[in-house]
Protein backbone atom coordinates (compact mmCIF):
# COMPACT_ATOMS: atom_id res chain seq x y z
CA UNK A 1 0.00 0.00 0.00
CA UNK A 2 1.13 3.29 -0.77
CA UNK A 3 0.46 6.44 1.53
CA UNK A 4 0.00 9.87 0.68
CA UNK A 5 1.22 12.53 2.66
CA UNK A 6 -0.86 13.25 5.96
CA UNK A 7 -1.96 16.62 6.79
CA UNK A 8 -4.84 18.48 8.48
CA UNK A 9 -6.06 21.64 7.10
CA UNK A 10 -5.28 24.74 9.82
CA UNK A 11 -6.83 28.40 9.37
CA UNK A 12 -6.18 27.29 5.94
CA UNK A 13 -2.89 26.46 6.16
CA UNK A 14 -1.62 22.93 5.71
CA UNK A 15 0.32 21.10 8.36
CA UNK A 16 1.50 18.00 8.56
CA UNK A 17 0.74 15.60 11.27
CA UNK A 18 3.34 14.85 14.21
CA UNK A 19 4.00 10.95 14.77
CA UNK A 20 6.73 11.56 18.39
CA UNK A 21 9.24 8.01 19.05
CA UNK A 22 10.13 7.79 22.19
CA UNK A 23 12.88 5.22 22.13
CA UNK A 24 15.82 4.89 24.44
CA UNK A 25 18.59 3.23 21.87
CA UNK A 26 19.62 5.94 19.26
CA UNK A 27 19.74 3.56 16.55
CA UNK A 28 16.36 2.28 16.58
CA UNK A 29 15.06 6.22 17.56
CA UNK A 30 16.63 7.18 14.46
CA UNK A 31 15.40 4.71 12.40
CA UNK A 32 11.88 4.50 13.17
CA UNK A 33 12.18 8.26 12.61
CA UNK A 34 13.59 8.41 8.93
CA UNK A 35 10.75 5.49 8.20
CA UNK A 36 8.15 7.95 9.41
CA UNK A 37 9.42 10.81 7.38
CA UNK A 38 9.89 8.58 4.41
CA UNK A 39 5.80 8.20 4.77
CA UNK A 40 5.45 12.16 4.95
CA UNK A 41 4.62 12.71 7.92
CA UNK A 42 6.73 15.08 10.89
CA UNK A 43 8.48 13.47 13.21
CA UNK A 44 9.77 14.25 16.94
CA UNK A 45 11.85 11.75 18.64
CA UNK A 46 13.00 11.80 22.19
CA UNK A 47 15.47 9.64 24.11
CA UNK A 48 13.14 9.10 27.54
CA UNK A 49 9.55 9.61 28.17
CA UNK A 50 10.34 12.52 30.67
CA UNK A 51 11.89 14.26 27.43
CA UNK A 52 8.69 14.15 25.52
CA UNK A 53 6.22 15.04 28.50
CA UNK A 54 8.52 17.98 28.62
CA UNK A 55 8.31 18.85 25.30
CA UNK A 56 6.08 21.49 23.57
CA UNK A 57 5.42 18.83 20.83
CA UNK A 58 3.22 17.02 23.26
CA UNK A 59 0.32 19.04 22.67
CA UNK A 60 0.29 18.51 18.50
CA UNK A 61 1.56 14.74 18.79
CA UNK A 62 -0.94 12.68 16.60
CA UNK A 63 0.41 9.45 17.33
CA UNK A 64 3.14 8.17 19.95
CA UNK A 65 5.43 5.25 18.90
CA UNK A 66 6.77 4.40 22.55
CA UNK A 67 9.23 1.39 23.63
CA UNK A 68 8.12 -0.13 26.66
CA UNK A 69 11.71 -1.15 27.96
CA UNK A 70 13.03 2.22 29.24
CA UNK A 71 15.00 3.28 32.04
CA UNK A 72 12.84 5.60 34.38
CA UNK A 73 9.44 5.29 32.57
CA UNK A 74 8.36 2.09 30.65
CA UNK A 75 6.30 3.06 27.72
CA UNK A 76 3.38 1.58 29.39
CA UNK A 77 3.71 3.87 32.33
CA UNK A 78 4.43 6.99 29.75
CA UNK A 79 0.99 6.00 28.09
CA UNK A 80 -0.80 5.96 31.87
CA UNK A 81 0.17 9.49 32.55
CA UNK A 82 -0.28 10.80 29.51
CA UNK A 83 -3.89 9.16 29.98
CA UNK A 84 -3.71 10.31 33.59
CA UNK A 85 -3.27 14.10 32.77
CA UNK A 86 -5.90 14.09 29.95
CA UNK A 87 -2.96 13.57 26.88
CA UNK A 88 -4.83 10.89 25.44
CA UNK A 89 -2.57 10.16 22.55
CA UNK A 90 -3.07 7.16 20.28
CA UNK A 91 -0.24 5.20 20.85
CA UNK A 92 1.74 1.67 19.54
CA UNK A 93 3.98 0.20 22.26
CA UNK A 94 7.43 -1.65 20.52
CA UNK A 95 9.30 -4.27 22.73
CA UNK A 96 12.32 -6.33 21.65
CA UNK A 97 10.86 -8.81 25.25
CA UNK A 98 7.53 -9.21 23.91
CA UNK A 99 5.05 -11.61 26.41
CA UNK A 100 1.39 -12.04 26.72
CA UNK A 101 0.89 -10.77 30.11
CA UNK A 102 2.31 -7.09 29.05
CA UNK A 103 0.28 -7.55 26.11
CA UNK A 104 -2.91 -7.73 27.48
CA UNK A 105 -1.96 -5.31 29.98
CA UNK A 106 -1.27 -2.75 27.46
CA UNK A 107 -3.92 -3.50 25.20
CA UNK A 108 -6.53 -3.86 27.68
CA UNK A 109 -5.38 0.16 28.92
CA UNK A 110 -6.24 1.04 25.40
CA UNK A 111 -2.91 0.78 23.46
CA UNK A 112 -3.85 0.59 20.07
CA UNK A 113 -0.88 -1.70 19.16
CA UNK A 114 1.69 -3.57 20.99
CA UNK A 115 4.57 -4.65 18.47
CA UNK A 116 7.54 -6.78 18.66
CA UNK A 117 10.97 -5.64 17.70
CA UNK A 118 12.10 -6.05 14.92
CA UNK A 119 9.32 -3.86 14.17
CA UNK A 120 7.50 -5.26 11.02
CA UNK A 121 7.36 -1.86 8.72
CA UNK A 122 3.90 -3.52 7.04
CA UNK A 123 2.36 -3.87 10.83
CA UNK A 124 3.77 -0.48 12.07
CA UNK A 125 2.43 1.23 8.79
CA UNK A 126 -1.13 -0.05 9.71
CA UNK A 127 -1.02 0.19 13.24
CA UNK A 128 -0.05 4.18 12.57
CA UNK A 129 -2.65 4.50 10.34
CA UNK A 130 -5.50 3.47 12.87
CA UNK A 131 -3.96 5.72 15.15
CA UNK A 132 -4.24 8.38 12.88
CA UNK A 133 -7.94 7.26 12.38
CA UNK A 134 -8.93 7.01 16.12
CA UNK A 135 -7.47 10.23 16.64
CA UNK A 136 -9.89 11.90 13.98
CA UNK A 137 -6.83 13.05 11.65
CA UNK A 138 -7.62 12.78 7.57
CA UNK A 139 -6.48 9.96 6.22
CA UNK A 140 -5.85 9.55 2.33
CA UNK A 141 -4.41 6.05 0.97
CA UNK A 142 -3.51 5.99 -2.77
Amino acid sequence: MAFSQISTAMGGMMKKVLISVVEDDRFLRESMGRLMRSMGYTVGIFSSAADFLASPRLAETACLIADIHMPAMTGLELYRRLIDTGNAIPTILVTAFPNDADRARALNDGVLCYLPKPVDEDHLTKCVCAALSSAGSPEQES
